[in-house]
């Protein structure tokens, strides 16, 4: 395909999204029936989607309009490409650009130039102060890729010399001391012996920074109650060097679990219903999603204000759940990958005025300026 073939095709599956197809089941859609497609030319459009889906409201005002081929206008004009060079009408590329096409497009203002809903932007502006632009404009841009050292099977530096040699470059990242950020060959992870040999596991290095930040020792009774993938499960087994509970309110996100926990060597055992007192649980609950919407960013136009309410009632009631479940001078561990401080500390004050004889021992916001994704988390102990 021809870069501007790459263009049009991007425009149609943006029109199917649009519409209201699911991003990726769009961009299946398309590959399914595109198989003249190689994989760079996948790898391309999908690139193109994405980064319009980051820059949604954005790309439109840019691009004069709300259409696939608006938006991919919109991107181009952003990107400093000129649209004429490609949309040209030649083989599969876009038609050529109407006088008024050439016309149309502005300069877009306000929450529409940082890419957020206009409901949001108040109470995401109030949560993060002046940290709230830096962050906005963050999520309108890729995220770094970054694996995690899985220390049960290797060293960080073994790790790294063996992704080497598969032509995949690292560098360690502060945030965590498993942390590798990839500087070149990323498309080549899933296909790298290092990650079918269970050396390495795609996670965000904040994702990792919070399970760094538990208080975890060999022998420890440990939860991971909202466990979705198992990708923080396996961290914390890793780290501890021991069996780590996994439950999840739907059993179906934890499918993959048991294959991964065998390639990483890690000790997993899936719970359908949490009994007894642990030590440590841990509480990654259903939230916004707003500190990853770089990685997902149709999260960001599909919540709405009755969606963020319904979340944060939802993590509620799982902080009351768990809390009988942590043994006395146990940890209750809350995280999210948010930046609202109505999922974040407002939820934690909220649990403490609930619950009576608990404290905070460690409270962080993780932040894009910090190099991950913007997550929180908390360690409550119970007292008495």
């Amino acid at each position: 395909m021809t870069p501007a073939a790459r263009i049009q095709a991007a425009a149609e599956i943006l029109d199917r999204i649009a519409s209201g197809t699911p991003a990726e089941q769009a961009l299946l859609g398309w590959s399914r029936a595109s198989r003249f497609a190689g994989s760079k030319d996948r790898a391309a459009v999908r690139d193109h989607v994405f980064d319009v889906l980051r820059r949604w409201r954005s790309t439109a005002a840019a691009g004069g309009g709300e259409s696939g081929r608006a938006r991919m206008l919109g991107l181009l004009r952003q990107d400093g490409i000129d649209p004429d060079t490609l949309f040209t009408g030649e083989g599969h590329a876009p038609s050529p650009l109407s006088d008024d096409e050439r016309a149309a497009g502005r300069v877009p203002e306000g929450a529409e130039a940082l890419d957020m809903p206009d409901w949001l932007w108040p109470g995401f502006s109030a949560s993060l102060g002046a940290e709230a632009v830096p962050a906005a404009e963050a999520l309108r841009h890729r995220a770094p890729v970054f694996l995690r050292v899985n220390t049960l099977r290797t060293t960080l530096d073994e790790a790294q010399a063996a992704l080497a040699e598969e032509g995949i470059e690292t560098r360690p990242h502060p945030l965590a001391d498993t942390a590798l950020e990839v500087t070149a060959g990323a498309r080549g992870i899933a296909r790298s012996a290092a990650f079918t040999e269970g050396l390495v596991e795609l996670q965000d290095a904040a994702s990792q920074a919070v399970v760094a930040q538990l208080p975890l020792a060999p022998g420890q009774r440990v939860l991971d109650y909202c466990a979705g993938g198992g990708g923080k499960a396996l961290a914390m087994a890793a780290r501890l060097r021991g069996a780590v509970e996994a439950h999840d309110a739907d059993p179906g996100r934890m499918s993959d679990l048991p294959a991964r926990a065998t390639r990483a060597g890690a000790e997993i055992v899936r719970t359908a219903k949490p009994s007894g007192r642990y030590d440590l649980v841990l509480c990654d609950v259903p939230c916004s999603g707003s500190g990853s919407w770089r990685r997902a960013p149709e999260g960001k136009w599909r919540l709405t204000e009755e969606g963020l309410t319904r979340l944060i009632s939802v993590q509620a009631g799982i902080l009351d759940t768990v809390a009988p479940l942590v043994a006395d001078g146990g940890t209750l561990a809350y995280a999210t990958c948010s930046m609202l401080e109505a999922e974040n500390a407002a939820q934690v004050a909220g649990f403490l005025g609930r619950h009576a004889g608990w404290q905070v021992v460690t409270q962080r916001q993780f932040l894009p300026r910090d190099g991950g994704d913007g997550f929180f988390m908390a360690c409550l102990t119970r007292t008495a």
